[in-house]
């Protein structure tokens, strides 16, 4: 039970963030987004989720094994 692993995801900046709202840009800078192309893995927690679904329409998701 305790020893599953958790769920990971790569998160990619596909659109500038030029025009955006200022708390869009905090959450990608939050994220470790700043260049587009560049891709973080984080694991899927509530908060990460909350944070990509503020960016959504900036970024792409896939899921890592």
């Amino acid at each position: 039970m305790g020893n599953e692993e958790p769920k990971m995801k790569k998160l990619t900046l596909t659109s500038s963030y030029i025009g955006c709202k200022p708390n869009q840009r905090a959450t990608l800078r939050a994220l470790g987004l700043r260049k587009i192309g560049q891709s973080v893995v984080k694991e899927c927690t509530p908060s990460i989720e909350g944070m990509v679904n503020v960016v959504r329409h900036l970024i792409s998701e896939a899921d890592v094994d």
